[in-house]
């Protein structure tokens, strides 16, 4: 068993688009033909779909819970990612609630460093240095 794709819920699929791509370099690929919106990226050899709803997602609130459902990214250069990060605007300084918020943990009890994100539905991204 290995994972394929992880799907988010996303209300404004441009945004979400520019988001993805800009932030995380994800490059769009071909979506089939299916009754809903969406899109979806390649992610190395897995995927991110994301589907339009309107009525957005179940999280209603605008923190960074690490304990909450999440996805996460692994980068072979954490701390490239994360300059790049700070560079787009993403603070650790910047308070809770703000959607510009990174957490980061560079000694985590994970064993390896992480940092929290929100897209702009509120779905919380990780990126990690897992090996």
């Amino acid at each position: 068993m290995m994972l394929h794709h992880v799907s988010i819920v996303v209300t404004d699929l441009g945004r979400s688009i520019a988001f993805y791509r800009d932030v995380f370099g994800l490059e769009q690929i071909a979506r089939p033909a299916f009754s809903s919106v969406g899109a979806w990226f390649a992610c190395g050899a897995l995927q991110v779909h994301m589907i339009v709803n309107p009525a957005g997602s179940f999280r209603r609130e605008a923190t960074i819970d690490t304990t909450d459902g999440h996805f996460a990214f692994r980068t072979d250069d954490f701390e490239v990612c994360i300059r790049g990060l700070i560079a787009k605007g993403f603070r650790e300084d910047a308070p809770e609630g703000d959607p510009w918020r990174l957490r980061l943990r560079r000694e985590g009890p994970a064993g390896f460093p992480q940092a929290y994100l929100l897209d702009p539905d509120r779905n919380i991204v990780e990126i990690n240095g897992a090996s």
